[in-house]
């Protein structure tokens, strides 16, 4: 089994940063992308981010793009999203996601989750 574990997570003002971080770690964990996701209206998860092993391919949801960036620590087996500028609209928990099947955008392609970590920004 592989385990995901979030934190990073907290309440801040508008404009302001915080820095996520999962860790992977089990059993069967193997070199596979890593990315992030949301709860959406109308949508369980939308896609945020998502990054390969080697961490040469990255993607972003347009909604964040220019604000988050996302890097990982092969050594470490952890990845890192970096969020400035923060808005209200980017409230919510974020869940890291490993080792899609098929699109890295698609939530339902991952085979493991994390719990989650709150992000709460106010004006």
């Amino acid at each position: 089994q592989v385990q995901l574990v979030e934190s990073g997570g907290g309440s801040v003002q508008a404009g302001d940063s915080l820095r996520l971080s999962c860790v992977a770690s089990g059993s069967t964990f193997s070199r596979h992308p890593m990315g992030w996701f949301r709860p959406a209206p109308g949508k369980e998860r939308e896609f945020v981010s998502v990054i390969s092993w080697s961490g040469s391919s990255s993607f972003y949801a347009d909604s964040v793009k220019g604000r988050f960036t996302i890097s990982i620590d092969s050594a470490k087996n952890t990845v890192i999203l970096q969020m400035n500028s923060l808005k209200p609209e980017d409230t919510a928990v974020y869940y890291c996601a490993a080792d899609p099947e098929g699109s890295w955008r698609e939530p339902d392609d991952y085979a493991y989750w994390g719990r989650g970590t709150q992000v709460t920004v106010s004006l």
